[in-house]
């Protein structure tokens, strides 16, 4: 099987897509693959230097002329010159705007030929989509594709609603290295985190907007609370912080959530939680459920999105209306007050992560597309 030369262009900060990016780029790269990164800046996931994979950092000028700086034109030209210098056999784009757009930009500035693979991750639908100014722009970057894929069932349907598409698109779930993401001993976590033995551990990891309702996690917690003793950790950083500080305070529980930031150490977090809860009003997929349920955390989440794609309600968790904090507090009270409901919920979750998100599943996808896209026989 022939090894490519990939090229792979996303947002290198925190956040599901550039999570997924980075992580397929090295699984590629550790599969014998040649793999660039053309970004802003060296992806956050990508602690070290590794055999097979390049950083190409894109340099913007700041010229009086503009009133904003023209990434996306600086974007377009260094993916041009990467295709140029190293040869690349294919581009994969994550994010429709800027990235697909930039790469159907840069295959005309480089007079080339070279396949172009975009991944649709969520909000360049959902939000961008909606926005007349921009939804014609999202169309572009998809047809100018070989070939689109989306994270979700959900976000698919959606795309072709919203975006409507002369292109088809493919539902390729995201994945976790099982590797990084399993269950550990962690339990000097608790007494670090100075959680009484006994108490259950509720968490939450997310980048605090407001359309992940950590509000609504917190009103359930407090009912969780009221009938169990428990902790909520509160993982990430984002502008709805001090509203929730607030918020916990107000509730009466200020000392029993505790506020831990953005923390390097998932898996042991996870590790120690009975229960992690997601309760967004827009989410293609939800990465961090599969990052809890790897660890054996049963989970809780809204109906929306492709969060019911994640969590199969009654057999890895329970799945309640958007917005519904008594059916949120009750379905958690479920899984914590039962612990053979919880042990058997743990060892589903595992079982179906890695029977449908694990990083060889979807990595091999991704192969077989890029081959698929290129003209080129799998085997």
């Amino acid at each position: 099987m022939k090894k490519l030369k990939i090229g792979i262009t996303c947002y290198p900060s925190l956040g599901g897509s550039g999570v997924v990016a980075t992580e397929l780029g090295i699984l590629l790269a550790e599969r014998g693959h040649e793999v660039h990164f053309i970004t802003s800046g060296r992806p956050f996931r990508l602690y070290m230097d590794q055999p097979n994979i390049t950083v190409h950092e894109v340099e913007v000028g700041h010229y009086a002329v503009f009133k904003f700086t023209p990434y996306d034109i600086a974007l377009a030209n260094k993916i041009s010159e990467v295709i140029v210098d190293e040869g690349l056999d294919i581009l994969h784009a994550h994010y429709a705007v800027p990235h697909a757009v930039c790469a159907a930009l840069a295959k005309d500035m480089a007079d080339s030929d070279i396949a172009v693979v975009t991944t649709l991750h969520g909000t360049d639908v959902t939000v961008l989509g909606h926005d007349p100014t921009l939804r014609g722009t999202v169309k572009y970057g998809i047809n100018k594709s070989d070939l689109t894929t989306a994270v979700s069932d959900s976000l698919k349907q959606d795309t072709y609603e919203l975006i409507k598409p002369s292109k088809e698109i493919r539902t390729v779930y995201n994945f976790i290295d099982s590797r990084q993401y399993r269950p550990v001993d962690s339990s000097h976590m608790k007494e670090a985190l100075g959680i009484p033995e006994g108490d259950k551990v509720v968490i939450h990891v997310s980048n605090f907007r407001k359309v992940k309702r950590i509000d609504d996690i917190i009103r359930s917690f407090k009912k969780i609370n009221e009938e169990i003793p428990s902790k909520l950790l509160l993982v990430g950083e984002g502008p709805e912080m001090s509203d929730m500080h607030a918020l916990a305070t107000e509730l009466g529980v200020g000392t029993e959530v505790l506020f831990l930031g953005k923390r390097d150490d998932l898996p042991d977090l996870f590790s120690i939680s009975d229960l992690n809860m997601l309760l967004s009003e827009k989410e293609a997929f939800g990465l961090v459920l599969i990052e809890a349920m790897a660890c054996g955390v049963p989970c809780v989440g809204s109906d929306i999105g492709g969060i019911p794609e994640v969590i199969t309600d009654g057999e890895n968790g329970f799945i309640r209306p958007l917005g519904d904090v008594d059916g949120f507090a009750e379905a958690a009270l479920r899984i914590l007050g039962d612990p053979d409901l919880a042990s058997r919920f743990s060892e589903d979750a595992i079982r179906s992560v890695q029977e449908r998100f694990s990083a060889e599943e979807i990595v091999r996808q991704y192969e077989e597309l890029y081959y698929e896209a290129i003209g080129e026989p799998v085997f």
